[in-house]
């Protein structure tokens, strides 16, 4: 199967400022509220969403870092090797072919835009709900985060595997 350069269109275009953007506001988020906090915030949850964990303020600026990383790692896996040499990196519901390939790359690279998005998002509400802690606005990250964080997930997920699976059928 020759090589395919796949472009980008509207919505992978907004898909990375919106990447972007997220993760230049968790560290502004971040770093504007650091000097404020008390040197002993909650660094654990529960799955309940109670802290059970406290430790240096200094462990926020992990949240950022970490998102960061996992979100500049999936862009570099996303969009150098997969599509250039190493296109069977992901599992598709078929055999590629001339005729879906450019199609199932699109879709499974879409989904990694998406999914490296909810990363950030993830660990912006974290931090966000962790600084609303430490200022008496909140308490722990509340009984909806594990549900919403698992929604956040397997939703898209689930959606651009079917999508996947039905673009199978039709081709």
């Amino acid at each position: 199967m020759k090589k395919r350069k796949l472009k980008l269109n509207k919505t992978d275009k907004n898909l990375e400022i919106i990447g972007w953007i997220s993760v230049f506001g968790i560290w502004i988020l971040t770093l504007i509220n650091y000097y404020g906090l008390p040197e002993i915030i909650p660094i654990h949850y529960t799955a309940s969403g109670k802290a059970d964990g406290f430790g240096k303020k200094l462990n926020i600026i992990v949240l950022p870092v970490i998102s960061t990383i996992l979100f500049i790692g999936i862009t570099f896996l996303n969009k150098y090797p997969l599509l250039n040499k190493y296109p069977n990196m992901f599992n598709y519901p078929d055999e590629k072919t001339e005729k879906n390939a450019l199609q199932q790359y699109a879709n499974m690279t879409r989904m990694m835009r998406v999914l490296k998005l909810v990363i950030v998002l993830i660990f912006g509400l974290i931090v966000f709900r962790t600084i609303q802690n430490v200022n008496g606005n909140a308490e722990g990250l509340g009984i909806w985060f594990l549900p919403l964080t698992m929604a956040l997930i397997f939703i898209p997920m689930t959606y651009f595997l079917i999508n996947a699976y039905t673009k199978k059928k039709m081709t």
